[in-house]
């Protein structure tokens, strides 16, 4: 009778035991960090660039000159006319970049590889109308030292076909 009582006793706190240590309330922790705000210099660009203003800013940035109207309006058209904005700007600063007349002005490979530091600098201020950050200016330096076959035509294309050159 003993080693009943004993044995129920026993059946009765394993099944109790878990459900009284289980259910505790978990800690609440809270650490001093402080917000930061983190922002690039680019992000203060709040304003997107109308398809007018796109295509004659980035004619003026290739060629040093104004588009003439009547290519201003069928750009226009034919950017206002197409779905995929991306695409069309792809194509316009491709078309730009590839024309014969009058010829895109880009540096010289030799030019930007005697001075990569000052290439790079230029560039953002041509295009993004701001100083490369350190990281930025690293990262396009070491990218052009390191691959010969980055021409200034292509660095050129990507940053008119970038997000931020889209802003201003």
């Amino acid at each position: 009778m003993y080693n009943k009582i004993l044995s129920a006793c026993t059946f009765s706190l394993l099944l109790i035991l878990p459900a009284v240590t289980s259910c505790r309330k978990e800690k609440s922790y809270v650490y001093g960090v402080k917000d930061v705000t983190v922002s690039q210099e680019g992000s203060l660009k709040p304003n997107v660039k109308t398809t007018t203003e796109f295509i004659s800013i980035a004619y003026a940035d290739i060629f040093g000159t104004s588009i003439s109207n009547a290519d201003l309006v069928k750009l226009s058209t034919a950017y206002s006319s197409f779905g995929d904005r991306k695409l069309i700007e792809d194509m316009v600063i491709r078309n730009f970049l590839n024309r014969t007349t009058p010829p895109p002005q880009v540096p010289a490979k030799a030019s930007m590889t005697a001075d990569v530091g000052k290439f790079v600098s230029d560039t953002y201020k041509k295009f993004y109308n701001r100083s490369p950050n350190e990281y930025e200016k690293w990262f396009v330096t070491n990218l052009i030292k390191s691959d010969t076959s980055v021409t200034p035509e292509l660095v050129y294309y990507s940053f008119l076909t970038s997000n931020e050159y889209r802003y201003y």
